[in-house]
């Protein structure tokens, strides 16, 4: 699998501390600085390789997630919705905490027909917890996930975590911030 332009984005990593957890700043994890169309297509095109994309709807995670499943919308036909950040004030809207290595704060999603095939696409999972709380809430509200796609994987155990969260995790590369700098590892999660 093509991942040149990954890897090379993540080595160029800002790395800043928020309070112990080693958080990295590059185009794919926020979009900073900007995300060449080469990038993007190398990230679509391993989602691609890595999942036969066997799904109704794509959910995208605001704020990364949204460039990856758009641009998988656009190659395959397949409508995506955004979980959101900050409330939408709708009746039904769908209300859950996140936790992650460096903060709480709650996701918002907008009700979805019972039954509908889903994929999370997104862009890092480290902790699993946000992963673990929104498939939950996918589940409780009736949809179906099977997998999910993730550009960096910074899990320690992420075998772990899909036995868990039941979901298949597929991520392009493994990484790590290793004495406060960026680290390809070895290991790819297929």
């Amino acid at each position: 699998m093509e991942t040149n332009l990954i890897k090379q984005v993540y080595m160029e990593s800002k790395i800043v501390m928020k309070g112990d957890y080693p958080y990295f700043v590059n185009s794919i994890s926020d979009g900073n600085p900007a995300m060449s169309r080469d990038l993007l297509d190398e990230i679509v095109g391993g989602f691609q390789r890595l999942s036969d994309l066997d799904c109704d709807m794509f959910l995208a995670p605001e704020a990364m997630g949204i460039p990856f499943a758009a641009a998988l919308t656009m190659r395959t036909g397949k409508p995506f919705q955004i979980i959101r950040k900050r409330k939408s004030g709708t009746p039904d809207e769908i209300v859950f905490e996140k936790t992650t290595g460096y903060e709480k704060s709650y996701l918002y999603l907008q009700p979805i027909a019972p039954g509908t095939k889903v994929i999370i696409v997104d862009d890092v999972i480290s902790t699993g917890n946000t992963l673990k709380r929104t498939v939950q809430t996918i589940r409780d509200a009736g949809l179906v996930i099977d997998e999910v796609l993730i550009v960096l994987n910074k899990s320690l155990n992420i075998e772990e975590l899909e036995k868990e969260a039941s979901v298949r995790v597929h991520t392009i590369i493994d990484v790590a911030v290793v004495d406060g700098k960026p680290v390809v590892l070895d290991t790819v999660h297929e």
